[in-house]
């Protein structure tokens, strides 16, 4: 397995194995990307020879690795996502929404219709998924730092996820880089209140990495998230991801968010989570400021930690007129 990192003050690490070294005269993932495009290459084919060995978890713990790629113009960074993609998934969901045994909740429908028309054919194309967005570049949370709530958030919460890499050529055709481990975090109070303000609960920071794994996704993927109060693990439990644990395929996914034409731009950055069925939420469990959500996974490297917290309360909005 081939894993890129990203130094915040720039440049690559490359480690595979337990060897990891800095690319020399490579200054960021996003201009390797941009490079095997541009050649029709893979990012591993263009990774340069020797460079400097480094202890990757040693620039970890000092706070000195970024998200696995960022954009130039953190406007042109698109994080999105995929809900009820899970098999695991459609339970807690359908707590939070439940109607009577007569009349199925809205989650647990779009549940069902994934489950009969997620996985089609190859070159077919299936029912689409629940879908949101997060924000900007901005608002990628580099491993290490805080993922913070704003003041009128109800809830602050974990969602541990995989995440897609995707940077559009020239043609306007997405190029998958590889994937992350990734923090999808969000207010599920707000979200319990009514399911049509999922919209609002998902306009919070997310983190990804530390890792970039190259490649396609593993069809089985087995991890823990857990968080930390201190020295104290408060929540500790498995997740699954991959196709064998989900009701669509990665590609039905990917073609449900790029077959919009604004996805499609060239230049642009995308990370794309896609979903999981592992919430402390659904454990009852209320993240305090301070805490430490652990996501990990041997599969995708070293794990990712960011600590929660709470930004200071600013009053309502203020606009104004010209």
């Amino acid at each position: 397995m081939t894993f890129l990192s990203q130094l915040k003050t720039g440049g690559v690490i490359v480690r595979e194995g337990a060897q990891a070294r800095l690319l020399p005269g490579l200054n960021s993932t996003y201009a390797l990307a941009q490079a095997a495009i541009a050649a029709g290459a893979g990012l591993a084919d263009l990774l340069p020879a020797g460079g400097e060995t480094v202890d990757l978890p040693a620039l970890l713990a000092a706070g000195a690795i970024d998200v696995p790629v960022r954009h130039p113009e953190p406007a042109r960074m698109y994080l999105c996502g995929t809900g009820l993609t899970h098999l695991g998934s459609a339970a807690t969901r359908d707590a939070m929404h439940a109607g009577t045994t007569e009349q199925l909740s809205d989650s647990m429908k779009m549940f069902r219709m994934g489950l009969e028309g997620g996985k089609p054919a190859a070159g077919g194309v299936g029912v689409q998924p629940e879908w949101f967005y997060k924000g900007p570049g901005t608002e990628a949370v580099a491993p290490g730092e805080p993922l913070t709530s704003p003041a009128f958030a109800l809830d602050g919460g974990e969602e541990p996820e995989i995440a897609g890499f995707y940077v559009i050529g020239p043609d306007g055709v997405p190029n998958r880089l590889g994937f992350s481990l990734a923090n999808e975090f969000s207010d599920h109070v707000t979200e319990r209140i009514n399911y049509l303000f999922l919209a609002h609960s998902k306009l919070r920071p997310a983190s990804f990495g530390p890792e970039l794994r190259l490649g396609p996704l593993p069809a089985h993927v087995e991890g823990r998230s857990r968080i930390l109060r201190g020295d104290t693990v408060i929540f500790d439990q498995p997740f699954l991801s991959g196709e064998e644990n989900m009701s669509h395929t990665i590609a039905n996914l990917e073609h449900h968010h790029f077959k919009y034409a604004p996805f499609r731009r060239p230049g642009d950055l995308h990370v794309h989570m896609f979903g999981t069925a592992t919430l402390s939420f659904a454990a009852q469990l209320t993240a305090q400021p301070g805490d430490v959500f652990e996501i990990s996974s041997p599969q995708f490297g070293l794990p990712l930690r960011n600590p929660l917290a709470v930004a200071p309360a600013t009053g309502p909005a203020v606009v104004h007129s010209l």
